[in-house]
């Protein structure tokens, strides 16, 4: 046999193998059985996988895109779209919503301004109008308060006004201390070096010791003049009684996660009282707080890691 009547008896064979692959490929491909694909749009990825899985199609995230009509994590999209019929092993691709273009505010109250300028572009917000006022409680700098607050969802790129501390009020201007968990005596010795008034109520069903302030109006840093109405409520339990109900000695303990730098940390209490600050500082990853605890009656704890809230707890 000649050279070149073998070349096209290896070709002529070549087409016949191609051809009865093929064959095969498409026997097998339509061996298997045709489903209906069905309508997976907001829906999430685990229950589109739900759906899939009986028969037998796959399910591919492809992208994602904003869409405020649909819930964030859901299907905005697929392809092939609803109702068309398929053959079994048929990949669904799908596009997955982002929600709004809206972001949650941050908690920066407590932070320098700095920082709080950071977190906010960090968070997609901008810095809205910027206030000082005198304070008591935090050093020069330090924000006091911000509108919206933290925890609110808005639109990205909204602004974010902040009060800040102008640091301690110069003579002639008298802020209202904070005496939440102090002693009604200290109260008393600061209203009469300022010659305020202060009216005192009790609260019999309080758990604390006698005489411990539980809340007080005007809230803290509030600028005082003489004719300000000033009240504060105390705890009216007997010192020396001895009951079964008494509060236990607990101890509140927390552990910073680990990470590459140091976190702001700051834990309040919220009771029916209201929301007070236990702890805030600077701590290495890795650095346990323990915190004394003397709530009485249902408390709820919130942790912040620089500014955000991270974990919430009921005591």
């Amino acid at each position: 046999m000649r050279w070149w009547e073998a070349a096209i008896a290896l070709i002529f064979l070549g087409i016949v193998l191609f051809f009865m692959l093929q064959w095969a490929i498409e026997g097998a491909v339509h061996s298997r059985k045709t489903q209906v694909v069905p309508d997976l749009r907001g829906k999430s990825l685990s229950a589109a996988l739900d759906i899939l899985s009986p028969l037998h199609l796959g399910l591919e995230k492809t992208s994602s895109d904003f869409d405020a009509s649909v819930p964030i994590d859901s299907i905005l999209r697929q392809n092939p779209p609803g109702g068309t019929v398929v053959r079994e092993e048929k990949i669904i691709r799908v596009v997955i919503s982002q929600g709004g273009e809206t972001v949650l505010v941050p908690n920066v109250t407590g932070l320098p301004l700095r920082n709080a300028e950071m977190l906010l572009r960090e968070s997609q917000l901008t810095e809205g109008d910027i206030s000082k006022a005198y304070s008591l409680k935090e050093d020069k700098g330090i924000v006091l308060s911000q509108d919206p607050k933290a925890d609110l969802g808005v639109a990205r790129n909204s602004p974010i006004s902040l009060a800040v501390s102008d640091g301690p009020p110069p003579s002639g201007v008298i802020l209202m201390p904070d005496f939440l968990r102090k002693n009604v005596t200290e109260a008393q010795a600061w209203a009469g070096q300022q010659n305020l008034s202060i009216t005192i109520n009790q609260d019999p069903s309080s758990l604390f010791p006698a005489g411990v302030i539980l809340s007080q109006t005007p809230d803290s840093d509030t600028v005082l003049s003489s004719s300000t109405a000033i009240s504060i409520t105390v705890s009216a339990k007997a010192s020396g009684s001895a009951s079964s109900s008494a509060p236990q000695a607990n101890e509140f303990h927390y552990e910073v996660p680990q990470g590459a730098s140091a976190s702001l940390v700051r834990i309040v209490a919220i009771d029916k009282y209201g929301e007070h600050e236990i702890f805030n500082g600077l701590r290495k990853p890795g650095t346990k707080i323990d915190i004394p605890l003397n709530e009485s009656g249902k408390a709820q704890i919130r942790i912040f890691l620089n500014g955000i809230l991270v974990e919430e707890k009921d005591i």
